[in-house]
């Protein structure tokens, strides 16, 4: 599948993950919205984008995930500016487990309410073209800690989130397909926050634990995740998929057992 001339929003774009998808995204000669809070950070990120792809290719929306408001407006803007919507990928995340009710609003209610509002501008239902829909989870949702319960929880939500509407969109023929990324340990600014105790709060005691996972299990690059993520986007025979990404298996997919009667 050729993505010349598709439109693409990446929140959390500006930094790590998003930021490597979006210069895969324009190498593919796709255009891009950058979706995030960081606005020294997206503004940086859209001079140097500008300077390797060309201006025109990408815009900068500065936004809170966790502001409903603000999302629906990032998306408008983007079909306002580009015409049109085809990928979404809701990467924006945070580790925050002293203020853990704000984790949930970022790392799950935004990705529902950006998965609907994709809906909304991509799905058949509403008489549009169709698209592709790429929510980010986290291998925390396979390899729980004790550092970041939270955090877990979010995670886990996003794939059980992602899978029922991959079911809901092939049903309802809304002709978007939606697959969740669990990336393990990566080499980002979020990894670094697990040292902070305004993160963490009490979960901070624990963060020599989280360290020996790191070092036993490895760190990947934002690279490889973005490599991970255009495979999602090109392969038209993946829907409801979970892939995960580890040093040791490199990129794969999660199988489930069905369930016997």
């Amino acid at each position: 599948m050729s993505l010349n001339g598709k439109v693409a929003l990446v929140t959390g774009g500006a930094q790590g993950i998003g930021k490597a998808v979006v210069q895969s995204l324009l190498q593919s000669s796709a255009k891009v919205a950058v979706v995030d809070l960081n606005k020294t950070c997206g503004e940086e990120c859209k001079v140097q984008l500008d300077a390797e792809f060309g201006e025109g290719n990408c815009t900068f929306i500065p936004c809170d995930v966790s502001n409903g408001d603000a999302l629906r407006d990032a998306f408008q803007s983007t079909v306002d500016k580009f015409g049109r919507l085809d990928i979404v990928i809701n990467n924006a995340g945070i580790n925050n487990e002293k203020n853990w009710e704000k984790t949930i609003q970022v790392n799950l209610t935004s990705v529902i309410k950006g998965t609907y509002l994709a809906l909304e501008h991509m799905s058949k239902e509403y008489g549009k073209e169709g698209g592709i829909i790429i929510n980010v989870s986290s291998m925390a949702a396979f390899l729980h800690s004790p550092h970041q319960p939270v955090y877990t929880a979010t995670k886990h939500g996003v794939i059980g989130f992602t899978r029922a509407m991959a079911d809901a969109s092939s049903l309802g023929n809304y002709g978007v397909r939606i697959n969740v990324l669990c990336p393990a340990f990566v080499d980002t600014p979020l990894l670094h926050s697990v040292e902070h105790e305004d993160n963490m709060g009490k979960f901070v005691k624990f963060k020599d634990d989280f360290k020996r996972s790191m070092s036993k299990f490895g760190v990947l690059q934002p690279s490889l995740i973005a490599e991970g993520m255009m495979r999602l986007i090109v392969d038209s025979s993946l829907n409801g998929a979970v892939m995960k990404i580890t040093c040791s298996k490199g990129i794969h997919f999660h199988t489930y057992e069905p369930m016997s009667a």
